[in-house]
């Protein structure tokens, strides 16, 4: 939402609570037994202005928070990416290192699907996979696939390449298809720019961790439901049309406190 927007909408909202200072104040031209619907009128009119005109501006709360967090120094947003094996993986390296708020790109693990296992199967894997390269770090073999997490400086293709050479001496065949966990890591207020620039790739973020997505997060969890927030917005209207009602009598006690005071002193 707009600040243009956010502002018309908070204008409109206050002129609501102004009509229903406005009709408080004519409490004294009803009788006593009115006053109840009086109040009851000022809480369907806070009720109706907060859902239509606050809520879509309280709902915008956590991205505010967020933005607001996205300009703190040293903030820093870590990107959890599943990238499949067709993806060119040092193109993009090459093109998120030189975008501004670049902090590291690094390619952690590799997820090759093949067949539901059967346990003699999964059995040779498990003792296998290790002796095919010495750059895995380590693996798990599931019932059907094969996680294999990467050494320092060892990249996604060549853990493919090894495996896929190996399945093809073993088995004759070739892979079809791999995932491949990368780990980017970026500026806070660089977030919006690299997951524009992800998005025209057709990548986005499993995941997300930083500062930024922790207050957004616990914002959220904070936040009132929609249907609360309304009934808030309702007392609201209760509260203003009770001032109304009583702000006669308010003033008359402060004229008369202040004429008090004003006698003192001369006395």
């Amino acid at each position: 939402m707009d600040i243009l927007t956010t502002i018309i909408y908070l204008f409109l909202f206050i002129m609501m609570m102004v009509f229903v200072f406005s009709i408080g104040m004519l409490k004294q031209y009803m009788p006593k037994k009115e006053v109840l619907l009086v109040l009851v009128v000022a809480f369907l009119i806070g009720s109706i202005g907060g859902a239509f005109f606050i809520d879509p501006i309280y709902d915008e709360l956590p991205n505010v928070v967020g933005v607001i967090e996205k300009t703190m120094p040293n903030n820093e947003e870590t990107l959890y990416l599943d990238l499949s094996s067709s993806t060119n993986i040092e193109e993009l390296r090459s093109n998120l290192s030189s975008t501004p708020g670049f902090k590291s790109f690094e390619e952690k693990s590799i997820t090759i699907p093949l067949w539901t296992f059967s346990d003699f199967e999964r059995n040779y894997f498990q003792e296998i996979v290790g002796n095919i390269d010495y750059n895995y770090k380590d693996y798990n073999v599931t019932k059907s696939e094969i996680k294999i997490n990467l050494t320092d400086n060892y990249t996604s293709t060549q853990a493919l390449k090894s495996f896929s050479d190996w399945y093809q001496l073993v088995y004759g065949g070739t892979l079809s298809y791999a995932q491949i966990r990368a780990v980017l890591v970026v500026d806070s207020s660089a977030l919006d720019t690299f997951e524009k620039n992800l998005l025209e790739r057709s990548i986005v973020a499993s995941q997300i961790d930083g500062p930024v997505q922790d207050i957004v997060n616990n914002t959220n969890s904070s936040m009132l439901s929609n249907w609360e927030f309304t009934l808030v917005c309702g007392g609201i209207g209760v509260i203003v049309a009770i001032m109304g009602i009583y702000v006669d009598s308010v003033v008359l006690a402060y004229m008369k406190f202040r004429k008090f005071l004003r006698e003192k002193r001369k006395r």
